[in-house]
């Protein structure tokens, strides 16, 4: 027989409840709260997603389910569906922001030192940035209008590749095209931040080289460029085909990017194909480059992880 606490209740012995009172009184949240307030709703919601939970119907009913041991996981007041359904809909979300941004401030520097597979590049911030659309109902979400009359919420997200841990995470509608998000998040110095060709809104690619920002990114086809500069010092064998310095020729596009930009061409053996990177940055060795984009991947886990709980 267990003798000690539950794994949950060990975990909200973590839990800031000090800055979460803050919160909860700068934005007077529990005004008129009866059966669920805004610590019991936090609760309820952290539970479901250790638990695994799908559906708003599994985090009520688990810990009905379990009433008498619901006390010794640290959850004061069990609720039905309906309830849990109406406190999402009423309590304000900055609470939870607010939250969730001070754990981010919080764990972000101890995974500053992390490695990021086959980039040695200590002391760099690197970053990923996606979206992900999540299908909803319009009765639902009226403001998450999609393509064919469908509702959608899109996710864009800055993510921090030491440690995967959200930098930035931005919602709309899911008409909102990806490279509007590079209009609206601003960037750290000196980061570098690498993204699919979605983004390659040259306009916000130059505000991101005059920040002092780089950038690696796929390159679209056609692009209308001449080639400054070859760099000839290259191995092929690590799939490396070509880096070079090009600057754009195209009316339009030179007059976004008047600067050089460089293109790195990497092998993909397995697709056998070649594969255009576009970058501002001419220090780092061109496999650095491919292998910056290749950790891509980091973002898709995530996305899996966020898609199963917006999805209940």
């Amino acid at each position: 027989m267990n003798q000690g606490k539950y794994v949950f209740s060990q975990v909200m012995t973590y839990f800031p409840r000090r800055v979460f009172e803050v919160a909860v009184e700068k934005y007077n949240r529990d005004f008129h709260a009866k059966n669920l307030n805004s610590y019991s709703h936090c609760l309820h919601l952290m539970f479901g997603h250790m638990a695994g939970c799908k559906s708003l119907k599994d985090i009520a009913l688990v810990p009905r389910s379990i009433k008498k041991a619901a006390y010794h996981l640290g959850i004061p007041t069990v609720v039905d569906p309906s309830s849990l359904s109406k406190a999402n809909e009423v309590r304000d979300y900055r609470i939870f922001e607010e939250l969730g941004m001070w754990l981010i401030r919080k764990v972000r520097p101890m995974y500053a030192k992390e490695d990021i597979p086959d980039v040695n590049l200590p002391g760099w911030e690197i970053f990923a940035i996606d979206s992900t659309t999540i299908p909803c109902s319009i009765k639902l979400a009226e403001w998450a209008l999609g393509k064919y009359s469908r509702g959608g919420v899109k996710m864009h997200t800055v993510l921090d590749l030491r440690g995967s841990i959200p930098d930035s995470i931005y919602i709309t509608d899911s008409r909102y095209h990806d490279s509007n998000y590079l209009d609206v998040y601003e960037p750290y110095k000196w980061a570098i931040y690498t993204m699919d060709k979605a983004y390659v809104g040259l306009e916000a690619l130059y505000r991101m080289t005059e920040n002092e920002t780089y950038f690696v990114t796929r390159a679209k086809t056609p692009m209308k460029y001449e080639v400054v500069e070859t760099n000839y010092n290259i191995n092929d064998l690590v799939g490396i085909v070509g880096d070079k310095t090009i600057r754009f020729t195209g009316y339009a596009s030179r007059k976004k990017y008047p600067k050089d930009l460089r293109i790195v061409e990497f092998y993909d053996a397995e697709k056998e194909e070649v594969i255009i990177f576009l970058t501002n940055n001419f220090e780092l060795g061109p496999l650095v480059i491919a292998n910056i984009y290749r950790n891509r991947w980091q973002i898709e886990s995530f996305f899996y992880d966020k898609y199963i709980i917006m999805q209940s």
